[in-house]
């Protein structure tokens, strides 16, 4: 159940900081915001799909220390990452 490509295509559009960028942490959280939206609907409908539960709880975690990465590194970027992707209010 990965993203699609051109959903992810636009993810990487939306929050690069350059041209050819794909790897900043903004565009990695991104990505992984996209993903653990996807596995959340798909918990509504698959309730006891246990082992995709792991999966997302280790993207979730990933997400939290990228995050954390950000914010140690560059508050200015951080807090753009946090409206633009509209995690935590």
């Amino acid at each position: 159940m990965a993203l699609a490509t051109d959903a992810k295509r636009q993810i990487l559009v939306k929050n690069q900081t350059h041209k050819s960028d794909t790897g900043s942490p903004e565009v990695q959280i991104a990505l992984l915001s996209g993903r653990i939206l996807q596995l959340t609907d798909h918990f509504k409908a698959h309730k006891k799909d246990h082992s995709s539960r792991r999966g997302l709880l280790t993207m979730v975690a990933k997400r939290r220390r990228l995050l954390t990465y950000l914010k140690n590194t560059s508050p200015e970027r951080y807090k753009n990452a946090l409206q633009k992707l509209a995690i935590r209010h």
